[in-house]
């Protein structure tokens, strides 16, 4: 039997109460689950719906996220969970911000859309807006991570439940191993893969160094991490919201599109648009 979950920072016990009437639900309860953040995340479970037809709409009309999940599926069961970085771990895309310090933040963010709604090859993409960068000092990194780089909603709350669980945390990015690395340690990752920025005299080259962490390289990772968990695909979450994530979503037992695009969403098990990333944590009992 499926479960509706309802949550978001509109999720009040009014308007829970009124899906609950509008889906024939028997029960209707609060999630634990409940954010702390200044725009707080709230959800509720709603047993016995039977009405399936108009609760996608009406939904979407108070700015809620819904999902059927299944019964009894328990968060400390997973063994892996990861994460796209860019614009999901985090609210911004890097390589945008980057570029802001020579004005070329809106030409990189057009092709950064592009890339993420699957209509150009992601690789020739990356490399398209990283030669943009060339010649710009390496210092405006470290400027990036201190100024721009922001968590997103329930990020770490999300990292706190799973390694109470035991559960291994891997972030996959298309992104940077300058922005990787420093979350990695900040956040206590498991493991971590990106790209590797050229840097040749202290500026950066316009470069990636190695083979590009396309689709296919953050579905392989996440394979391979998973083989070595002795995970099954059941234990097994991925979290993203462009193009480059569906292939490594696609191997996980629960895929949820974050603040994704439309072909992410279209995809996804679950998409959260309205709570934040501790609303994956909702998804379970």
């Amino acid at each position: 039997m499926s479960i509706l979950v309802v949550q978001g920072p509109e999720a009040t016990e009014s308007r829970a109460a009124e899906l609950a009437e509008l889906s024939d639900a028997t029960a209707l309860e609060a999630v634990g689950h409940a954010s702390d953040d200044a725009a707080p995340n709230r959800a509720w479970r709603l047993r016995g719906a039977t009405r399936r037809a108009p609760v996608a709409a009406w939904c979407e009309a108070n700015r809620l996220d819904h999902a059927w999940v299944p019964e009894g599926r328990r968060f400390n069961e997973l063994k892996l969970l990861a994460i796209d970085m860019d614009a999901t771990l985090i609210t911004i895309e890097c390589i945008e911000e980057i570029g802001g310090f020579i004005n070329k933040k809106d030409e990189i963010a057009a092709i950064t859309a592009q890339a993420m709604r699957g209509e150009i090859d992601y690789p020739a993409s990356l490399r398209q807006r990283v030669a943009l960068l060339a010649g710009l000092d390496e210092d405006v990194l470290q400027d990036v991570y201190d100024e721009k780089l922001r968590l997103s909603p329930g990020a770490e709350k999300l990292v706190a439940h799973c390694k109470r669980h035991g559960i291994k945390l891997l972030l996959v990015s298309g992104g940077f191993t300058f922005f990787t690395e420093r979350l990695k340690q900040r956040l206590g990752l498991d493991e971590a893969i990106a790209n590797v920025l050229e840097i040749d005299n202290g500026k950066l080259s316009g470069r990636v160094l190695g083979t590009i962490v396309d689709a296919e390289a953050k579905a392989a990772k996440f394979r391979h991490m998973a083989q070595r968990l002795g995970a099954t695909r059941a234990q097994t979450v991925a979290i993203g919201d462009g193009a480059n994530d569906l292939k490594m979503m696609a191997e996980a037992g629960t895929s949820v599109a974050y603040r994704a695009k439309p072909v992410v969403r279209a995809k996804a098990t679950y998409a959260l648009n309205h709570a934040g990333l501790d609303g994956v944590l909702n998804l379970f009992e």
